[in-house]
């Protein structure tokens, strides 16, 4: 197994006796963190429940007026109280949302308190979605990119030519663990894929073409940009939706609309187009995160939001093409809720980000931008997230997917568990068409839905559906630091 490959989730960890609580993060300018300008406080294990948590606020910041998500149920959640709430506690992930004045007494009666029941105070963070920079069409997404000196280019000049030596000599190959996925994509990184008139190259890829499971039983989150609820593709289709920013569920961009295809697309959409989608006899639960802004963000409370949502209503899966562009740090507001939703039997999956540019040699190469590996980006440098990394059609890394990092003492890094295809990938779009997109985005709804298929077919959840997917990958020519295990693959039997 490759150094700092992480083909397990973080395990149920206890926080060691006597540590005090960690406060911010690299934010400010110069620092690529983008944040609403409120924080997050992160409580621990054994003092995340509601009792406990209501009476820290109210005798350390005078914090009495705390909404609750348990104040509303299921599909009722209440967008306006989520925005219109100075507190807003987080029942099912230990955090708790509060203003910048409230949290500053709070910080100062803490920081030196080692039996303090508070894990973290952070600023609460904004995601950009996961495709590749320029979506929505001509409209940049905001990326962190750093000013390279010389010296800064002919070592990225010398890292591409690293990998391209790595790849030719075959060191790095992510293994087969089980399930014999080999026959599956022939052989390896030599093999090309296209789509043609019955399947997109994504899902010959991946087995779904062959696999007889449809993803029945299942339930699946995508929390996104909304979705086209018209679309003729998915007439009669169940479909569960609910906004957490104010504005309709409607999708005005586009990219949630496109991953749902992904995820959960129909076997054979009635409007007559090559089958894009895998899961096509799931539950489609729609969560929209992000704002009708020219370019669309999400604010930390409206995905966590989105999250408790899905675990509020019984869902295996949640699917998130969104991140904090170029940030490398780790947050425990990532961590803690979705350590707690796998826990419970819901696998949160998250892309990686399009923030490296690999060289030339690799699809969607950037010219105008520095040669760079990337960084995994929050959520999915989250340990209890599986990252995604994104191929093209010939099962190579694209230029934009980023590559693993140690984490260090620091809390800076993260780790690419698996791979899926992410480079123009035919999907839904509004208005009932169809469109190529290509980035991270692209690939987390490829794993999404596969994984909805093994969910379906072995009845795992949560660590035992992570474990399932990383151990029954397609292997590849590419450095597990890149592609994880190995490209995700449906199940072609009953297990």
């Amino acid at each position: 197994m490759a150094k700092g490959k992480k083909t397990r989730p973080a395990e149920e960890s206890e926080i060691p006796a006597g540590t005090p609580p960690s406060f911010g993060g690299p934010t400010g300018p110069g620092s690529g963190v983008e944040t609403t300008g409120r924080f997050m406080i992160i409580f621990k294990p054994g003092a995340q429940d509601t009792a406990s948590v209501r009476s820290v606020l109210s005798k350390v910041a005078g914090i009495k007026d705390v909404a609750g998500t348990s104040d509303f149920k299921g599909v009722e959640f209440s967008t306006a109280a989520l925005e219109d709430s100075d507190t807003m506690h987080f029942e099912m992930s230990g955090v708790v949302r509060v203003s910048a004045d409230a949290v500053q007494s709070m910080a100062m009666s803490f920081s030196s308190d080692t039996d303090s029941p508070i894990l973290a105070i952070e600023p609460e963070l904004v995601c950009y979605t996961s495709a590749v920079p320029g979506f929505p069409p001509g409209v940049p997404i905001p990326v962190a990119v750093p000013i390279l000196s010389p010296a800064d280019y002919l070592r990225g000049y010398q890292e591409a030519v690293n990998h391209l030596t790595d790849r030719l000599a075959g060191f790095g190959t992510a293994g087969l663990v089980a399930g014999g996925a080999a026959d599956a994509a022939g052989a390896g990184a030599a093999a090309t894929f296209a789509d043609n008139a019955q399947f997109t190259w994504g899902l010959q890829a991946t087995g779904v073409n062959t696999s007889p499971f449809t993803g029945a039983g299942v339930k699946v989150a995508v929390l996104d940009t909304g979705m086209d609820l018209g679309h003729i593709d998915f007439a009669g289709r169940a479909v569960v939706s609910q906004g957490f920013t104010g504005v309709p569920v409607q999708d005005v961009f586009g990219h949630g609309t496109h991953c749902i295809g992904t995820a959960c697309g129909s076997k054979q959409p009635s409007s007559g187009v090559r089958r894009y989608g895998i899961a096509h006899g799931s539950t489609i639960f729609v969560g929209k995160v992000f704002d009708n802004r020219p370019v669309p963000s999400a604010e930390m409370g409206a995905i966590l939001a989105g999250i408790e949502w899905a675990r509020t209503n019984g869902c295996q899966i949640v699917s998130l093409s969104l991140g904090a562009p170029g940030v490398a740090q780790q947050f425990q507001q990532y961590h803690m809720p979705t350590l707690l939703a796998l826990n419970s039997g819901c696998l949160v999956i998250a892309a990686a980000g399009n923030n490296a540019n690999r060289g030339p040699s690799f699809s969607g190469f950037r010219p105008d931008r520095p040669i760079s590996n990337g960084v995994v980006e929050p959520p999915a440098n989250a340990d209890a997230v599986i990252a995604v990394a994104a191929l093209d059609g010939q099962l190579r890394i694209t230029a934009f997917s980023p590559r693993s990092t140690n984490v260090g003492v620091n809390g800076l890094g993260g780790i690419i568990n698996i791979s899926g295809p992410g480079f123009q990938v035919f999907s839904s779009a509004p208005g009932s068409g169809h469109r190529l997109d290509s980035g991270t985005s692209m690939a987390t709804p490829h794993v999404a839905g596969i994984a909805a298929l093994w969910c379906q077919a072995t009845g795992d959840t949560g660590r035992a559906l992570w474990t399932r997917l990383v151990s029954n990958v397609i292997p590849l020519n590419v450095m597990s630091s890149d592609c994880g295990a190995g490209l995700v693959r449906a199940p072609q039997s009953p297990t």
